[in-house]
C-alpha cells in the first residue's frame, strides 16, 4: 500500500480503539445494529455465482444488513438454480443480472459484463469510500485494461501479506480429514498413498455404523453442485498432490507440471478411480448423484459422513465443543506421498471472484455504502463469518484483557451450529442467519485492527490456547506437536503454496467456450458413471468414451487454449512474488 493509505489505516486503527476502549458492550451493540439513516426499506436483488442459498436473507446478519442500510437481500444463486451459465445468460439478455453482482470472473466474464455494459461504473460512487482509499492499487488493477474506463469491480480476499503466505490460515485447501475417535480405535494405521485410505475408510465405516442420530454412515459422499470442467470433487483430490485447475488442465503449484485431465495417467483420472475403488468397497453414499450441498451439510452435522475432503465442510459442522470434550471429531491424518495445494495471498485482490453493482440498480449509493461497510473490520467479521470470521461483537466474542475471545455462546453457535439466536440479535437458528453470500472481501488471515488478530478466528491466540480437548491434545500427539494442519504439513515439507495472484482468464473465441461446455458436459457426466461403475470394465469404458467423446468434439482446441493460460498464469504467479517485493523494500 502507498504511504497515504497506511495512515488512513493507522488512522482508522487509532479510532477504532479508542472506541472500543471507552465503550461498554451494550454501546458497541447499539452501533453495529442501530436505525439505519434510510427511510425506505428495499429489496436488493443480488446475482451471486459463489452463493449456495437462494431466497431472502434470513437471521442475525439479515438484522444487521435491515438496521444498518435498511434492505434485505434477496440471493439469486446459479449454484441452487441449476443450469450452469444458463441463468447468468438468461439475465445478461435481459440487460439487468441483479442489482448487486457478486461472480467468478474468468474466461472474459467480467470483461463481457462492462462490455455489455451490466455493471456500472463505480468510480463516482467509491471516490470518498475507504475501500477506495485503502485499497486503490487492488481496485486500479482490477479494472485496467477495459474496453471502458472506470471501476467495474473489486477484487475479494485483497491482503497486505506476501503472496507466498497460505491465505487459508490454519487448515490447507484440501486435506484427508477424518473421524478421529474411529481413526485412533484402530489404532492410526500409516497411509503412504491415497489408495491406503480405501482399508482406513473402510475400517472407519465398521468402527463407527451408525450416526448420532443412528442412521447408516458412509465414508464418503458426495454433491453436485460445484462441477464445472470437470467433478470438483476429483479435482480437489489431485489438488492432495499440489495441482489445481484452469480449464481442462490441472497445473502444479511451482509451475513445473501441466496435466491433460483425460489423460489416463492424469491425477484428475487417478482421483476418479480412487473414488470408484471406495464405491466398490461399499464407502460411497448411494444418494451423492441426486443431494445437493445443503443436505450433505446437515449429513456431516449428524455424523453420518466419516471423512471430508475439505476443512470448511466437516470439521466446521461436527467438531462441536461438546463432542470434541468427548474426544470425537474430524481431524487430518497424514499420507506420506501428499503435498496438498494451497493458494497464497492475494496481495492485489482475487480478480477471480468479484464484488459490483449492477447497472440498472436502483439505489447505487445505498449499495456501495453496503459494499464499503462489507470491506471494513466490522463488516469483514459479519460478512465473512461463513468463512471462518467471528460474527457479532457482544454475542459470539468479546473483548477481555485487550484480547479477542469468544463468548460462552460463541463456543456453542460458532462456527456454523443450529443454536437458537436471541430475539434482540434477529432470531431463528444461528446457522440459518449466517450470510449466505460467502464472499471473503480481504484476505482472512490479514489482522483485523478491532482485535489485532487475524480475521479467521481458529488462527486467535486465545482460540488455539483453548485447543487442548482430549480430541486435540490426541490430534497434537499424532501430529508431532503440530497445533495446525499447515504448522504439520510445514514440519513435514509437504505444503504446496502457489503464489497468490490476480491473474485471471482472458476473454476466449464464442467457438472455443461452445466447444468447452459441449466437452466439459460430457467430462462431468462420464466422471460420475466411472465412479459409480458395477466393475472395472464399465470404468474404462467410461473413461473411453470420455476421451474419444471429447476428442471428437474438438478437445484439443481448447486444450491447447488451456494450456496457454496455465503457463501464463504460472509466469504470473512470479510476477506477483517479484511486484510484493518491489513494492514492500
Amino acid at each position: 500500500m502507498r504511504k497515504k493509505q497506511i495512515s488512513v489505516i493507522l488512522c482508522a486503527v487509532l479510532a477504532v480503539t479508542a472506541v472500543l476502549a471507552g465503550c461498554k458492550k451494550e454501546a458497541f451493540v447499539e452501533n453495529t445494529t442501530g436505525n439505519s439513516s434510510y427511510d425506505k426499506l428495499i429489496t436488493v436483488d443480488v446475482f451471486d455465482t459463489l452463493a449456495n442459498y437462494q431466497g431472502i436473507q434470513s437471521g442475525w446478519f439479515a438484522k444487521v444488513v435491515k438496521d444498518k442500510f435498511n434492505m434485505e437481500l434477496n440471493i439469486i444463486a446459479p449454484n441452487v438454480a441449476g443450469g450452469g451459465d444458463t441463468l447468468f445468460q438468461t439475465r445478461s439478455a435481459a440487460g439487468n443480472l441483479g442489482d448487486l453482482i457478486i461472480t467468478k470472473t474468468e474466461s472474459g466474464r467480467f470483461e463481457n459484463m462492462v462490455k455489455a455494459g451490466l455493471l456500472m461504473d463505480m468510480a463516482p460512487l467509491l471516490k470518498d469510500k475507504d475501500v477506495y482509499k485503502n485499497y486503490e492499487d487492488a481496485i486500479l488493477n482490477m479494472n485496467k485494461g477495459l474496453v471502458k474506463e472506470g471501476v467495474y469491480a473489486i477484487p475479494s480476499e485483497i491482503s497486505s501479506q506476501s503472496p507466498n503466505v497460505s491465505a487459508e490460515g490454519i487448515e490447507p485447501l484440501v486435506a484427508p480429514y477424518l473421524r478421529w475417535d474411529g481413526y485412533k480405535a484402530i489404532g492410526y494405521p500409516e497411509m503412504k498413498t491415497l489408495e491406503d485410505m480405501i482399508p482406513v475408510m473402510k475400517q472407519l465405516q465398521e468402527q463407527i455404523p451408525k450416526s448420532d442420530s443412528g442412521k447408516k454412515t458412509y465414508a464418503l459422499s458426495l454433491f453436485k453442485d460445484w462441477d464445472d470442467s470437470m467433478m470438483v470433487i476429483a479435482k480437489n483430490y489431485a489438488s492432495l498432490y499440489g495441482y489445481q485447475e484452469i480449464g481442462f488442465v490441472m497445473e502444479k503449484y511451482d509451475g513445473s507440471d501441466f496435466q491433460n485431465i483425460v489423460d489416463s495417467d492424469s491425477y484428475y483420472v487417478k482421483a476418479l478411480h480412487f473414488l470408484f475403488n471406495a464405491n466398490q468397497e461399499g464407502l460411497i453414499d448411494p444418494e451423492s448423484t441426486t443431494q445437493n450441498y445443503d443436505i450433505l451439510s446437515d449429513k456431516y452435522r449428524d455424523g453420518q459422513v466419516l471423512t471430508s475432503l475439505w476443512s470448511w465442510q466437516g470439521q466446521s459442522y461436527y467438531n462441536t465443543r461438546e463432542r470434541k470434550e468427548e474426544g470425537k471429531g474430524i481431524m487430518p491424518a497424514f499420507i506420506e506421498d501428499m503435498a496438498p495445494y494451497t493458494d497464497g495471498c492475494y496481495s492485489m485482490g482475487n480478480g477471480k471472484a468479484v464484488i459490483a453493482i449492477g447497472s440498472q440498480a436502483k439505489e447505487p449509493e445505498r449499495l456501495a455504502a453496503f459494499i464499503d461497510w462489507m470491506y471494513s473490520p466490522e463488516g469483514m467479521e459479519l460478512v465473512s463469518q461463513a468463512n471462518g470470521a467471528a460474527g457479532p461483537m457482544g454475542l459470539t466474542w468479546e473483548m477481555k484483557n485487550d484480547k479477542a475471545v469468544y463468548t460462552d455462546y460463541g463456543w456453542k453457535a460458532l462456527p456454523n451450529n443450529d443454536v437458537p439466536v436471541p430475539e434482540e440479535w434477529g432470531g431463528g437458528s444461528w446457522k440459518d442467519g449466517v450470510s449466505a453470500l460467502n464472499y471473503k472481501p480481504l484476505a482472512m488471515v490479514d489482522t483485523d485492527p478491532i482485535t489485532n488478530e487475524p480475521y479467521l478466528t481458529t488462527m486467535w491466540s486465545s482460540v488455539l490456547e483453548m485447543n487442548h480437548t482430549p480430541l486435540d491434545t490426541d490430534w497434537q500427539k499424532y501430529a508431532q506437536g503440530a497445533k495446525t494442519t499447515i504448522e504439520l504439513l510445514e514440519k513435514k515439507g509437504a505444503l504446496s503454496v502457489a503464489p497468490g495472484t490476480s491473474y485471471i482468464q482472458p476473454k476466449e473465441d464464442s467457438d472455443i467456450t461452445t466447444l468447452r461446455g459441449q466437452c466439459k458436459a460430457v467430462i462431468v457426466d462420464d466422471s460420475w458413471k466411472m465412479i459409480f461403475a458395477a466393475d472395472e470394465g464399465e470404468f474404462d469404458s467410461s473413461l473411453q468414451h470420455m476421451q474419444d467423446t471429447v476428442h471428437g468434439l474438438g478437445y484439443d482446441r481448447v486444450l491447447e487454449v488451456d494450456l496457454k493460460n496455465a503457463k501464463d498464469r504460472a509466469a504470473t504467479r512470479k510476477t506477483a512474488m517479484d511486484e510484493y517485493t518491489r513494492r514492500h523494500k
